[in-house]
């Protein structure tokens, strides 16, 4: 069996790629942290992080196929249509069957969907500024390609 000393660079390697000190457990670490933040605020708006995600889609573009925002969001059908149900019974959105293809189903905001655009958005960026806090503009671009580059590198 191969075994090191304790200073050696072999051993420092393992090291890394072991709790806590793995880029892994640093970004499931990172990704716990913002979402407890982000959650203490989308309780008080009775919505889950997953209202906000598809919230965003919508204030993109408006009006969109459910096919279509799972396609962006990478989810199942079943968990999004949940989703779009209880949004559905807030008020926030509401679905229109397309015209030109009847098994598709559009997705609205309502004017309370698209109150909250102009709300919740300034709060997560605060979030995010405190995340980043130190973090120059570079710094910040850079780190956002490598999360993008990662994300892609799995999907």
């Amino acid at each position: 069996m191969f075994q090191t000393s304790e200073n050696s660079p072999a051993s420092d390697s393992a090291k890394e790629q072991r709790a806590p000190y793995s880029i892994d457990y640093k970004i499931k670490l990172l990704s716990q942290l913002l979402s407890r933040r982000f959650n203490e605020y989308l309780e008080s708006f009775k919505l889950t992080p997953f209202h906000w995600i598809v919230l965003c889609c919508l204030w993109e573009e408006d009006g969109l196929p459910t096919s279509s925002i799972g396609e962006k969001l990478k989810q199942v059908g079943g968990t999004l249509t949940g989703v779009i149900d209880r949004m559905e019974e807030r008020g926030l959105v509401r679905r229109e069957r397309n015209l030109q293809d009847r098994r598709v189903w559009r997705i609205w905001l309502t004017d309370a969907g698209r109150e909250l655009e102009t709300i919740l958005p300034p709060i997560i960026e605060d979030i995010r500024q405190e995340a980043m806090e130190g973090f120059s503009d570079s710094d910040r671009q850079l780190f956002s390609e490598l999360l993008n580059r990662a994300v892609a590198n799995l999907s």
